[in-house]
């Protein structure tokens, strides 16, 4: 396949956009990245997504694609025959997949975002405490997904682990500026192992960007979200 064929706009800083990178490796696809400007917003993003105007979008043979999971699903679908299966086919497992990639979008992500960017230290702790209270929850839904195996896919990274997975560098960044250990092997020890396998992955490794560069984008947004100093 040309790399033409297949393009991806987004930025490399985004855990949305490691999902499609991530599904995208796994399935040996080559594309071309577009790199959308920090602030701004390009006339092929607005065009391609003029709804959300949001990365990522995954254009293929000129057709935009958007929402992460959404592209993940179309990539699984389209490229059935390159690299392993991203969705399990038993329509149960399906099913529980996409309900925790649901809830880790929905529910779970947005108290590690909250974790970042509370001001009050009540807030903080109580946007941590949910945070601890998801990945119990995720805990218990690894041990069930994997049926013993490396990742919640099976033998190799699938569905759940790139929506999870995605967010393992934000979660690390609410560690170390919360100071509080939270993938914990005494409380979640299924997900430290994993944590580990999957950050090492070669569909993986060379996707994520490391925490150190996170906490310096997460004090940028902090910033941009103080309330202005009145005189």
């Amino acid at each position: 396949m040309a790399m033409s064929d297949v393009k991806l706009l987004g930025s490399r800083t985004s855990p949305y956009v490691h999902r499609v990178q991530i599904a995208l490796n796994i399935k040996c696809i080559n594309y071309e990245f577009l790199e959308e400007t920090f602030g701004s917003k390009s006339e092929l993003l607005l065009k391609s997504n003029p709804v959300h105007k949001m990365v990522p979008v995954l254009i293929h043979d000129n057709k935009p694609i958007c929402e992460s999971l959404i592209i993940v699903q179309y990539i699984h679908e389209v490229w059935t025959s390159s690299g392993p299966s991203i969705l399990p086919s038993d329509p149960y497992d399906l099913a529980t997949a996409l309900f925790w990639g649901a809830f880790i979008d929905d529910e779970w992500s947005p108290s590690v975002t909250e974790a970042w960017m509370a001001r009050e230290e009540e807030a903080k702790a109580t946007a941590m405490e949910r945070v601890a209270e998801g990945l119990a929850l995720l805990e218990e839904a690894f041990v069930k997904c994997s049926k013993g195996k490396a990742f919640f896919g099976g033998d190799s990274i699938g569905y759940l682990d790139i929506a999870f997975g995605s967010c393992l560098g934000g979660l690390r960044v609410a560690e170390n500026m919360g100071g509080v250990l939270l993938l914990d092997e005494a409380k979640t020890p299924g997900l430290v192992g994993w944590a580990e396998r999957f950050s090492s992955d070669d569909s993986v490794k060379d996707v994520i960007i490391p925490t150190e560069k996170l906490i310096e984008l997460v004090k940028v947004h902090q910033a941009r979200a103080k309330p202005p100093i009145s005189n």
